[in-house]
């Protein structure tokens, strides 16, 4: 939502301020330009970037113009996941947390945060690291560095889609100027046209360099910067999941290990410790009921 107001906080006062200077808003009518530009930006994206990520960056669009990224409660809910995963660790056998991991769908702790559920990259992230914790075999020093390697990974294809929109947007304003080049061509074949009719092809013309401009800069560069924003926040999720494993595999209690794991969150969003202990209880209280 931030997006469209701040676009027509931007189209208002632009074009407002240029008709405030005289200027005639009929003269920006070049709607063969935008197509040229457009067009070629478009074209230019699908060249430079792989199906898979084609697709993926329809969904960033998505993330940024709605802003998907995670909410309080789904850090609550990321905590309380892993809270009860340590609790059943701590208390029952490994073949009876295995049963958990493996078939997350049918496990009471996994539907009990639906939410996580439907996001299957965390929930096999979740389930790969506390397969290798109940193993027993791996030092946490192994995969502390084994996690930072996978969420790098994650990371780097969490904002392909934003570097694939910033190469767009810096390759706009010399799109813009191939625009406007070929309506000063235009303009040059009609040299015996009278002055007024001359200027209007060269004005006509200069509107593909100010579309190109202004559409690498004032849209596709701003909602680049907004894609790479939310999907920084998603990747998060994951920093939570390994600070939060990493500590109770140091040694540290359930509790403990929770409030490492709440301490990576941004102050902004982290939830206080009382709602997190809110949480917790809520999630001990029905495996006490077992």
């Amino acid at each position: 939502m931030t997006i469209i107001i701040g676009l027509v906080v931007s189209l208002v006062c632009m074009l407002g301020g240029y008709m405030a200077m005289g200027g005639k808003l009929g003269v920006l009518n070049q709607p063969w330009e935008f197509v040229i530009i457009c067009g070629a930006a478009l074209g230019t994206f699908i060249v430079a970037n792989p199906m898979p990520t084609i697709k993926d960056t329809g969904k960033a669009l998505g993330d940024a113009f709605f802003d998907r990224g995670p909410k309080h409660q789904d850090y609550l809910d990321v905590l309380g996941l892993l809270f009860a995963l340590m609790q059943e660790m701590k208390s029952k056998t490994s073949a009876e947390v295995e049963a958990h991991i493996d078939a997350p769908d049918d496990s009471p702790i996994f539907t009990a945060f639906p939410n996580i559920l439907k996001d299957r990259h965390k929930v096999d992230f979740i389930a790969d690291y506390v397969r290798i914790m109940i193993i027993g075999t791996a030092r946490p020093h192994e995969i502390d560095a084994l996690m930072d390697e996978e969420i790098h990974t994650i990371e780097y294809d969490k904002l392909k889609p934003y570097h694939a929109m910033q190469a767009m947007s810096d390759g706009l304003p010399a799109l813009g100027i191939v625009a406007a080049v070929l309506g000063i061509i235009k303009a040059m074949g009609s040299l015996d046209k009278p002055p007024e009719v001359l200027g209007a092809l060269i004005g006509s013309a200069l509107v593909g360099t100010f579309a190109g401009i202004f559409m690498s800069y004032g849209i596709a560069g701003p909602i680049a910067t907004k894609i790479k924003t939310v999907r920084s926040k998603q990747v998060k999720s994951f920093v939570i999941i390994k600070q939060t494993l990493i500590a109770y595999m140091s040694g540290a209690t359930p509790h403990i290990a929770i409030e490492h794991g709440r301490k990576t969150i941004s102050s902004k969003d982290r939830p206080s410790i009382d709602v997190v202990e809110e949480q917790m209880m809520n999630v001990a209280a029905p495996a006490a009921a077992e």
